[in-house]
Order: structure tokens, then C-alpha cells, then sequence
């Protein structure tokens, strides 16, 4: 497809949600990677532009993180425009974004994921800490169920701590995931149509692939291709074309894995619209692979529908 026949293109960057930064970000570079393969492609924030004006494009590519973006309200909105979108649906989205039922599914459909338990804030009482760790053991991970970008995620090494990150998380959502502390490396498997690309090994000093590890710490190691054998790279990349095709995703998009101390595969969560600067995991992998940015973005532009 020539850059000419995309029309007019409206890249979605910004927005309202904890993850602006990042977003824009993602969306200065997606912006310029088009505008460089010769796409006639603006900047639209939402949190600046009202929707009605994306009557004037002919298609969106969508690099909005977390509430509002990649939650699926975007994506029945632009449905109801008619304009064609990137990435995944309204309910794959959905799902993906919420981190506890996408672990439900998971566990219905028997993908590998760690046990846990979930924390409503109309019904948490500081007393229900002890029966989690009763559960699950110590350490353990909590998670707003609808954050991204490890917003408000946090470590809980006893009772006490478990409280104090339960009281922290509920600031950023209602529904909080509890998960058993997984003792492994991560890797995260990038999805570009029906092509998986190498997996990658994220490898931070910090107790865990926080906030800080992603965006603002420079010793943060990426191994890609990692050290994987080829049995464990198929295994791992399969995986993840299995999570993702669970939940309904389609287009692109980014699987996180950990293998746990068994040496057993166990399923984070599912990034519908991933980070997208030029040093961002997906990007990385499909370096790997033998795209370059700029063909990277014009690929998943062409999948807009």
C-alpha cells in the first residue's frame, strides 16, 4: 500500500491518563516515522481536540497508554466515527487493560499465570492482608488492575507492607490484583500481525521491571536475541501468540512473561498499545527481526481497520 492511499492520518497521543508522558512520547515518534515514509499524518491529543474533529481524517493510529487509550473507550468511539483504527477492538482492549480479568481468562482457557487474588476497595478490609498472605505466601506483587507502565505496582514483603501497597494501588484504582511473587527474568514478545518477534529479556538492578527500570534508568539491560535455546524461544513465543489470540487481540501489540524459579512460563499481561519511541521494547525486537521504525509503523498502519 503507498503512503498516499492512507489518506489523512490522525496519530492519537497524550491524553488524560497516569501514562501522558509516556504517550507522548511514543507519539512524537510513531508521528515522525510516518511523516519520514512520506504519510500525511498530524498529531491529535484528545485531551486537546474534541473527538468530532477527527471527522476530517481518513484513518487513526492510536499510541494513547492506558485509561481512555487502551482501555477500549477510544476504540467504540472511533467505531462510531467510522474511522478505520490501529490495534485491537473495543473488547479486546477492554479485557487487556484489566489486568484481573485477563488473568481470569487465562486461567479459564488453562494459559500458565501465577496464583492470586484480587482486592475490591468497597469490600477490602485491612484484616483480609493476612488471609492473602495465608494464600498466596510472601513476597508478593500488587498491581492496579487497570494501570500500565507499572503505575502503583508494588512489592509486599509481609503483612504490614501488603497493607501499605493495597493503601497506595487503591489511589490509582478500585480493583487491585495480588499476585504470588514470581522469582525469574522477564521477557516480553512483541506481535505485529500474525508475525512474532524475538523475544526480549529485560534484566534491572531494581526488586523489579518498575516504572523507573522502563523509562528513566540507564543501567536497565535489554537482550534481544536473549539467552534463550531455540526450544524455549519457540516455546516462549508461541505462548504469547496464544495469550494474545485469547483475549480477541489483533493488529499488534506485547505479551509479558516471566519464568518463574521451575523454570515454568507464567503470563503477566497483555499491552494492546505498547511504548512506541525509538528505543521502546517492540521497536527492539523488530529491529531484530529486520524492520526498521519507520517500516514498523507504516506495518501497523496498514492493519488499521
Amino acid at each position: 500500500m503507498s503512503s498516499s492511499r492512507f489518506g489523512k492520518v490522525a496519530v492519537l497521543f497524550g491524553g488524560t491518563s497516569a501514562e501522558r508522558e509516556v504517550s507522548l512520547n511514543s507519539g512524537a515518534a510513531v508521528l515522525a516515522g510516518l511523516r519520514r515514509s512520506g504519510v500525511d499524518a498530524h498529531k491529535f491529543d484528545p485531551a486537546e481536540q474534541p473527538l468530532t474533529a477527527l471527522a476530517n481524517y481518513d484513518r487513526a493510529f492510536i499510541v494513547l497508554h492506558g485509561r481512555g487509550g487502551e482501555d477500549g473507550s477510544m476504540q467504540g468511539a472511533l467505531q462510531q466515527l467510522q474511522l478505520p483504527y490501529t490495534g485491537s477492538g473495543v473488547l479486546a482492549c477492554a479485557v487487556a487493560m484489566d489486568k484481573v480479568r485477563t488473568k481470569w481468562m487465562w486461567a479459564g482457557v488453562g494459559l500458565p499465570t501465577a496464583p492470586f487474588a484480587v482486592v475490591d476497595k468497597s469490600q477490602f478490609q485491612p484484616s483480609d492482608c493476612d488471609n492473602i498472605v495465608n494464600s498466596l505466601g510472601l513476597p508478593l506483587m500488587v498491581k492496579p488492575a487497570n494501570e500500565g507502565s507499572s503505575v502503583g505496582m508494588a512489592k509486599a514483603t509481609d503483612s504490614e507492607s501488603l497493607l501499605a501497597a493495597i493503601t497506595n494501588a487503591l489511589q490509582f484504582d478500585d480493583s487491585i490484583l495480588i499476585e504470588a511473587w514470581i522469582d525469574g527474568p522477564e521477557y516480553t514478545v512483541a506481535i505485529i500481525g500474525d508475525e512474532v518477534m524475538p523475544a526480549i529479556q529485560m534484566e534491572t538492578d531494581n526488586e523489579f521491571y518498575d516504572y523507573q527500570a522502563k523509562y528513566q534508568s540507564s543501567t536497565t539491560r535489554y537482550h534481544c536475541p536473549c539467552a534463550l535455546s531455540e526450544q524455549d524461544e519457540n516455546e516462549l513465543r508461541q505462548l504469547a501468540l496464544r495469550a494474545f489470540k485469547s483475549l480477541g487481540c489483533q493488529g499488534w501489540g506485547r505479551v509479558d512473561v516471566m519464568r518463574d524459579s521451575h523454570g515454568q512460563w507464567q503470563l503477566l499481561e497483555v499491552n494492546t498499545v505498547p511504548g512506541m519511541t525509538e528505543t521502546s521494547l517492540v521497536p527492539k525486537a523488530a529491529k531484530v527481526a529486520g524492520y526498521s521504525f519507520d517500516e514498523l509503523v507504516v506495518n501497523v498502519l496498514s492493519m488499521a481497520k
